[in-house]
């Protein structure tokens, strides 16, 4: 049944420009604004588009105190994709406004890029696609991710998934997150370490944690130093988990081998310097970005209109 009260406002650019995701969206709500001119909303531009809407499907936006107290007319959140960041719980639940959420719907498409981003590294792919189309044909000596050790911050619903494909390349997995999972530690065979010794041990250590005032900062220059010398880092979480400043001054003087970032603390990225270093590989936020997980995330998202509830404010979905 097609409910044509409720107003749904969609701000999200990606989703509004989805034929299948508005084609579904539409078969359960016909009263939709979709975000057609492709705005990136925000402030009191975003107000405006969600004024007089009771359900919304937000994506990267900002919801805040501000947003909130200026829309009581909004009773439902559903977030499409999984970072939280951008949500104020507090204020959500404060105004007793409801969320809908859905967590790790992307998690096989993050994971795999992962492991393309590592075996780039490993094999410097960056460099040597370089040299050839300069004319160059040179052999690059590089190394397999069969057998490494793989440090996983952060072992939710990505952390888990990546832990699991990486038994097909017979790497030793390391993981450190708040939570325990022993019986899921057992079944594939991963090793709980803290966070120190998980940096001192790991070829590759990757983040998969949400950003919250507990992991900010989480990689500092202090922890960066820990990592031993070789060792490659990968983060497609979020960006302000890690001293962007410490890695380019750790690729540059050898102390890291690579790393690769789909994330960054400010989006696009301004520091050229290390994003022209040839042992850095950089992608636009593209985690998420498979047409499998677009997929999943939209629906999600749409499922999120009818099923939600109201956040505890302290409530920390990871990834």
């Amino acid at each position: 049944m097609i409910d044509r009260d409720t107003i749904v406002a969609v701000t999200s650019r990606s989703f509004s420009r989805h034929p299948v995701l508005r084609s579904e969206l539409l078969d359960r709500y016909s009263n939709v604004r979709f975000n057609d001119e492709g705005r990136s909303l925000e402030g009191r531009e975003l107000i405006d588009f969600a004024r007089g809407a009771t359900k919304l499907i937000t994506a990267l936006e900002t919801i805040d105190e501000m947003f909130l107290k200026a829309l009581p007319e909004v009773k439902v959140i559903s977030k499409y994709g999984v970072g939280t960041d951008m949500l104020d719980k507090g204020a959500i639940a404060r105004h007793g406004v409801r969320l809908g959420w859905t967590g790790g719907i992307n998690r096989r498409s993050v994971s795999e890029l992962v492991i393309a981003l590592a075996i780039s590294l490993l094999r410097h792919i960056k460099a040597s696609n370089s040299d050839v189309s300069s004319g160059e044909w040179r052999n690059r000596m590089g190394r397999c991710i069969s057998g490494k050790t793989v440090g996983v911050i952060g072992c939710g619903h990505i952390g888990k998934d990546l832990s699991i494909l990486l038994r097909a390349f017979d790497c030793n997995v390391l993981a450190n997150d708040i939570l325990d999972f022993p019986e899921f530690y057992a079944e594939y065979s991963v090793e709980p370490t803290g966070l120190d010794e998980l940096l001192t041990r790991a070829d590759i250590v990757t983040l998969h944690l949400p950003l919250d005032n507990s992991t900010r900062g989480i990689l500092s220059s202090e922890k960066l130093a820990l990592m031993k010398s070789g060792a490659l880092l990968i983060n497609t979480a979020r960006g302000g988990l890690v001293d962007e400043n410490a890695v380019k001054e750790m690729l540059i003087d050898g102390r890291l081998a690579g790393a690769a970032f789909d994330v960054f603390a400010t989006e696009p990225p301004e520091d050229l310097e290390l994003l022209r270093l040839p042992n850095f590989v950089a992608t636009p936020h593209i985690g998420g970005s498979s047409e499998e997980a677009i997929l999943a995330m939209g629906r999600a998202a749409i499922d999120g209109l009818d099923d939600n509830a109201v956040p505890a404010a302290d409530d920390r979905p990871g990834s």
